[in-house]
């Protein structure tokens, strides 16, 4: 059955080959990574499907607990999405299931029992974390049609086929492909009535009269409001030792944080972002990787505040400058977006072992393990390095920042993984160790663009340099001495001392 949608076909994959049900009870939309109700490829899609066969929508977001670092930091800021989330469907008429697992195991079977009464499942395809596999065995066990949609950047995952060794590579192959992709964004507000296609006068999707109450009793619908309380978390088997950050979850503060940014911060980007005493960054990374904000209304708010039409753009260079025709700081943090972030997805979405330490450039690895055996100045447990009990206080104020909010200053998590290396007995060691600290404590772990800056220090996206030092042979040498010298770090070091 050929669907009729502005979704392009490249960015939906067929994870079964089961047909759609026409005549089923539902549309179900699966939230599982594109946790929002705007800019949203998949949902608009599941919004398609369930128009154009005129059923409902039922729009499933569950959060189980059984995932690696599992944790009140993490569910709460999901959870503060899903009341988000709640607020938006409900005033679009939309039909809103949010389920929270209690115990391991309890909302098996969930997806499986609203699919079988659907004419299709619709999810999200997240390259990253769990989600690959998630998604294989829903595909070989679902009793009805499973298709998944990529609305992770402004690039489908699947438009360039190669992978990416270095950034210069892939902005030049960016810049070529993707202008074309650029009147293909998803719809700003998907849940609003649409006209379907030959029609004229939008039409509100079709209302769910009863919501099975075997499945609600089965599965119970979550209680945001209880679990958002001070001590709402308890009750669940995750980890309560780390506890929420300093940012608010949801599409709500999402929006809040880039209004702020666009109004305060672009205008000094390009310099700020580096400077550990001023709060130069958009903070938006940790909405971005669980999927509060789209890179597509970044992009397109960054660009309507710089005025900016498709008729600016220069000729492929290569080049962080100069291409997108806008101001050195507004192309500065599009290059963040459409470069370093999406050299990440290209990363994940082809390369199952991105993980991995043998997923590093030969070279870097070939230079890493000539030095494997050279003595270190200063031997840290992984413990050591969670508490901060080092004999640098740069660092230090850098994995307090960590623990305490969630995140690290963006120049600082680029010295704070040289120095864990640094302090390592093996590169191997100093991978682990990198991987577990900040999947366990940053809100954006887990992310291809958080893989990415931490291989980044043991060479991945770099280039061999000179001189060949101990420890790090060929690869990009960083000290607490020189960033001292080159940033202003006497707020930061007084905000996050012991």
């Amino acid at each position: 059955m050929q669907i009729p949608t502005e979704v392009p076909t490249l960015r939906i994959r067929p994870l079964n080959a089961l047909p759609i049900q026409e005549k089923a009870d539902w549309v179900v939309y699966w939230m599982t990574a594109f946790r929002r109700t705007r800019y949203n490829f998949a949902l608009q899609y599941a919004r398609d499907l369930a128009q154009q066969l005129e059923r409902p929508l039922i729009v499933l977001e569950a959060l189980r607990i059984r995932y690696r670092w599992a944790s009140d930091r993490f569910h709460r800021f999901v959870i503060e999405g899903m009341r988000d989330n709640a607020i938006a469907c409900e005033a679009a008429g939309v039909h809103y299931y949010p389920y929270v697992e209690a115990e391991a195991g309890e909302g098996s079977g969930l997806v499986a029992r609203l699919a079988q009464q659907a004419c299709a499942v619709v999810t999200d395809d997240f390259p990253c974390s769990f989600h690959p596999r998630m998604l294989a065995i829903a595909g070989k066990s679902l009793p009805s049609r499973l298709e998944a949609v990529d609305s992770n950047c402004l690039m489908p995952l699947a438009a360039l086929e190669r992978t990416f060794t270095v950034a210069h590579s892939y902005r030049r192959a960016m810049q070529k492909e993707l202008p074309q992709h650029l009147d293909h964004f998803p719809d700003e507000e998907p849940l609003r009535p649409h006209a379907a296609d030959g029609q004229t006068t939008p039409r509100p999707l079709p209302p769910l009269k009863q919501f099975p109450k075997a499945i609600e009793k089965r599965w119970p619908r979550a209680n945001l409001t209880r679990l958002l309380k001070a001590d709402g978390l308890q009750e669940l088997a995750i980890d309560h030792g780390v506890g929420p950050g300093v940012i608010t979850g949801g599409a709500v503060t999402a929006r809040q944080l880039l209004d702020q940014f666009i109004d305060r911060r672009l205008k000094a980007y390009a310099q700020d972002r580096n400077e550990p005493d001023e709060y130069g960054s958009s903070e938006l990374s940790p909405h971005l990787h669980f999927g509060h904000i789209a890179c597509h209304e970044l992009f397109s708010r960054v660009m309507e505040a710089e005025q900016w039409h498709p008729s600016k753009l220069k000729k492929p260079n290569g080049k962080m400058n100069g291409f997108w025709g806008i101001s050195e700081n507004a192309e500065a943090f599009i290059d963040q977006l459409c470069t370093w972030r999406e050299i990440g997805f290209n990363m994940c979405w082809r390369e199952p072992q991105y993980d991995r330490y043998e997923s590093l450039p030969a070279w870097a690895q070939q230079s890493l393990q000539e030095h494997a055996a050279d003595p270190r100045p200063q031997l840290y447990s992984l413990e050591q390095l969670e508490r901060a009990y080092t004999h640098d206080p740069i660092w230090n104020a850098s994995q307090r920042q960590l623990v305490r909010e969630g995140r690290i200053h963006n120049y600082l998590r680029m010295l704070w993984g040289k120095k864990i290396l640094h302090w390592s007995r093996s590169p191997r060691e100093a991978l682990e160790a990198m991987i577990e600290l900040n999947n366990k404590y940053a809100l954006d772990g887990r992310d291809p663009n958080s893989y990415s800056g931490i291989f980044w220090v043991l060479g991945r996206y770099d280039r061999a340099w000179g001189p060949e030092r101990e420890i790090f042979g060929k690869i990009r040498y960083m000290t607490s001495e020189n960033t001292a010298k080159k940033h202003h770090l006497k707020e930061y070091l007084k905000r996050y001392a012991p």
